[in-house]
């Protein structure tokens, strides 16, 4: 039966990467093999299951973060911040693109949904980064890797699900990852000012004339505008869940209002942009959920038929310890995420290893940060990275796919790196929950 349980998983895989609909390959497969090979008696035990599911109060953050994100995207807040960091940081070289990296951060603390960060960076700056004479692959690169800040910079839609999967709370996992999320913008920064250091003509400065201009035309004002409105909406999420006041439900809805409230003080506000933040709030909630539901059925049939005892006494025999293991799963994760989403493999492959980590007493919070970080990589990785298919969409046409995979390889590089760090230094993620 066990054996059965991984010809399941494999079939499940296969099936999606051939290209069929995941919620219903991970429903449809796994009840055909229950009906095949299980006791029907079994089949009580899973309607209380996906009930517990829907029902579930801490998913209930899930609709109401992407709300915001989306909201937010409207607000035209983005390019306010853009612009005005741009010209803060004018004066040094490379300082157009180590403000892109600084308002990616602030999206994703503010937002936390990918696509709408990648595009609205690119259509802001890239024009502007290629136009000032910046390297192609090192504008590209940096809008791309600062987009997908958003995965691991709480309050992030990724670390929601993942505290939902290995059934840890989600305002530990977000107070674990902060740290680690903004040590990673500073190494991204680092890397920047020294190419801009060692290669010049690959981020060259702002115009003197330019500079001079947006210091005599009020930039004071401009600043405070652009910066004081999403930190009060940061500290208002971050703030009241860190401090004990808010559950991240209850904060996800102080920042859905805070959004919208945002919107209309830019005066961006009116019933046709709020059915579209309602209606593709309302898609990609429905996504999650079916997914979600999917993934319900796939874990209860997987571990009827015992898969997980299968697979904890495979580990066992094979005398892999704690460290090999969390090696093993973060390259299958990594390669899994050349050919499939991130959220596939939050409900295929995580219940599947949860257990074995919970079997051998690793901490599942620490587990939930690597995990964020590894699927924040997914996203970079070529040939099939989801923000180089977003920044490719909206990029000029002299920017081609190759400017694209070349520019985001030394990213890449430094996230590995910078993962294989949080393994060895554990000490990061505890930083704000011990």
């Amino acid at each position: 039966m066990a054996i059965l349980a991984i010809l399941l998983f494999i079939s499940i895989f296969l099936l999606i990467l051939y290209g069929y609909p995941v919620a219903f390959t991970l429903g449809g497969i796994s009840i055909l093999y229950a009906i095949c090979f299980l006791d029907p008696g079994s089949f009580i035990a899973l309607s209380p299951r996906m009930m517990g599911v829907v029902s579930n109060y801490v998913l209930m953050a899930v609709p109401l973060f992407i709300y915001m994100g989306i909201m937010l995207e409207k607000s035209g807040l983005a390019e306010s911040l853009l612009e005005t960091m741009a010209m803060l940081f004018g004066k040094v070289r490379g300082g157009l693109a180590i403000s892109v990296v600084i308002v990616g951060a602030l999206l994703a603390a503010s937002t936390g949904i990918v696509g709408a960060t990648v595009i609205t960076m690119g259509l802001i700056s890239l024009p502007t980064m290629l136009k000032r004479g910046y390297r192609t692959e090192l504008a590209t690169g940096t809008i791309a890797a600062s987009g997908t800040l958003g995965q691991i910079i709480p309050p992030s839609v990724v670390l929601v699900l993942l505290g939902s999967v290995l059934n840890v709370s989600v305002g530990q996992l977000f107070a674990a990852a902060l740290i680690p999320g903004l040590l990673l913008v500073l190494v991204y920064i680092v890397y920047i000012a020294i190419t801009a250091w060692v290669r010049p003509g690959y981020a060259p400065s702002m115009p003197k004339e330019e500079l001079e201009a947006f210091w005599a035309s009020g930039a004071t004002r401009k600043v405070l505008q652009a910066f004081v409105l999403p930190m009060l909406l940061i500290v208002a999420v971050l703030g009241s869940i860190f401090a004990g006041i808010a559950s991240p439900t209850e904060a996800a809805a102080v920042g859905a209002m805070g959004a919208t409230l945002l919107t209309i003080s830019q005066g961006k506000f009116n019933l046709e942009v709020l059915k579209s933040v309602m209606r593709e709030t309302t898609h990609l909630t429905s996504m999650v959920f079916v997914i979600l539901l999917g993934a319900t059925v796939f874990s209860f049939v997987f571990r009827e038929m015992g898969g997980d005892t299968y697979l904890v006494s495979l580990i066992e025999e094979a005398n892999l310890s704690p460290m090999a293991f969390l090696a093993l799963v973060m390259i299958v994760v990594f390669v899994a995420g050349f050919f499939i989403d991130f959220i596939e493999i939050i409900f295929i492959i995580v219940p599947v290893v949860a257990p074995i980590f919970v079997q051998m007493d690793i901490d599942l919070i620490w587990i939930g940060v690597l995990l964020g970080l590894n699927l924040q990589t997914s996203f970079l990785s070529p040939p099939f990275g989801f923000s180089l298919f977003y920044l490719k969409g909206v990029a000029p046409p002299g920017v081609t796919t190759q400017h694209l995979y070349r520019g985001i390889l030394p990213f890449v590089i430094i996230q590995l790196v910078f993962l294989s760090t949080v393994i060895l230094f554990p000490e990061v993620v505890y930083f704000l929950i011990d």
